[in-house]
């Protein structure tokens, strides 16, 4: 796959799209207890790029924070609820929610990370290295 292609992205009720550029710099499995409650689910499957590397195409209005705005903080659809991504490490990286992207990214995750705090009810079955924290 190209490394300058676009992928697209959108939330559930369609009201927010967004672009990232296919350069993501990680991509990983988050187990902690924040990422299950954003999602809904056992884990985060997310992919880390520079922040200025994601655009909102459509439904800027439709943007809701929750978070400091100002520090890192997660970003969803105010309609529908779905987390597209959080704003890191000073507000230098996102982490794209992997399931809200439209087009396949050539990255797939290479861990899952905070699994010290996974759910008790979900097990791991493949063999991507495991990290009770950040590696």
């Amino acid at each position: 796959m190209n490394a300058n292609h676009e992928l697209a992205g959108m939330c559930l009720c369609r009201a927010v799209e967004y672009a990232v550029r296919d350069e993501f710099a990680y991509a990983m499995n988050c187990h902690c207890s924040q990422c299950r409650r954003a999602t809904g689910s056992a884990f985060k499957p997310f992919a880390g790029i520079e922040r200025s590397k994601l655009r909102i195409a459509r439904g800027h209005d439709a943007l809701a924070v929750f978070g400091d705005a100002n520090a890192e903080h997660d970003v969803h659809c105010r309609h529908c609820g779905s987390l597209l991504y959080s704003v890191v490490r000073a507000g230098a990286f996102v982490h794209v929610t992997l399931g809200t992207l439209v087009d396949a990214p050539a990255i797939r995750p290479s861990a899952h990370i905070f699994v010290g705090s996974k759910a008790p009810w979900f097990t791991i079955t493949d063999n991507l290295p495991q990290y009770d924290t950040l590696p």
